[in-house]
């Protein structure tokens, strides 16, 4: 599957809204930009389990290297966050080293929080790089939400049901607007998705290769006791 089919798990909704929104780490890449590795963590709504999740995908294909995601779930109440994260990056070692991926990691031309209300939720244009006057074209992305009807198994808590699809933009003379994604259909991994929103745009220029970006994207799902907050990510080359 692609790399945007993350596994999410689902939860019942609940009267309370106090849902569990993961904590984004960017990770970097391997030194010929092939792979690009992100986390999300936190504490499981419902549950209050920590829970690590480590994606390493490939920029060319847009799919998981063989052997991910990594996802560690806590079974213990007083289990902390910081030992999910440290198990998941033991695993993911053998992936990619922690090394490797801190020495290139690339840059974030831009960030929004998910709690960010005045930023654009479908729309983000960057500099791809911190050189000023910019030597690169803008980057300009855009997500389309994409309705389809909701299932069966999402009829209980939700009243809508949602795939995307996502565009780099030209504003280039002659240069044609970039389909990166588009779902067919809704993935079950992604449980019952409400909404999303671009939540931030990685680049990375590998020394004699040819430079890639990432977009994340924040996937707003039911949970347990409000909205939960996932991530995805889909490559592209610049």
């Amino acid at each position: 599957m692609r790399s945007v089919i993350a596994a999410l798990s689902l939860f019942a909704a609940g009267p309370a809204a106090a849902g569990d929104a993961a904590e984004l780490g960017i990770l970097g890449f391997s030194a010929d930009g092939a792979v690009f590795a992100f986390e999300e963590y936190g504490i499981q709504d419902g549950s209050g389990f920590a829970y690590a999740n480590r994606y390493y995908i490939e920029t060319e294909t847009d799919r998981f290297v063989e052997g991910t995601p990594i996802r560690v779930l806590s079974q213990e109440q007083d289990a902390s966050i910081e030992h999910a994260r440290a198990e998941a990056q033991r695993r993911g070692a053998e992936i990619v080293s922690e090394e490797e991926l801190a020495a290139n990691r690339g840059f974030t031309a831009g960030a929004n929080a998910v709690t960010e209300h005045s930023a654009q939720p479908l729309a983000m244009e960057v500099n791809p790089r911190p050189v000023f006057p910019p030597i690169d074209p803008p980057l300009a992305i855009r997500l389309e939400e994409i309705a389809f009807e909701v299932p069966e198994n999402c009829t209980f808590a939700a009243e809508r049901h949602v795939g995307f699809r996502l565009l780099k933009v030209s504003h280039e003379a002659g240069v044609a607007t970039e389909l990166l994604h588009e779902d067919e259909s809704v993935p079950a991994s992604r449980s019952c998705p409400l909404g999303y929103r671009i939540g931030a745009v990685q680049t990375f220029f590998p020394e004699g290769g040819a430079p890639v970006f990432v977009v994340l994207i924040a996937v707003r799902r039911v949970g347990f006791e409000g909205p939960d907050h996932r991530w995805i990510a889909v490559p592209g080359k610049l």
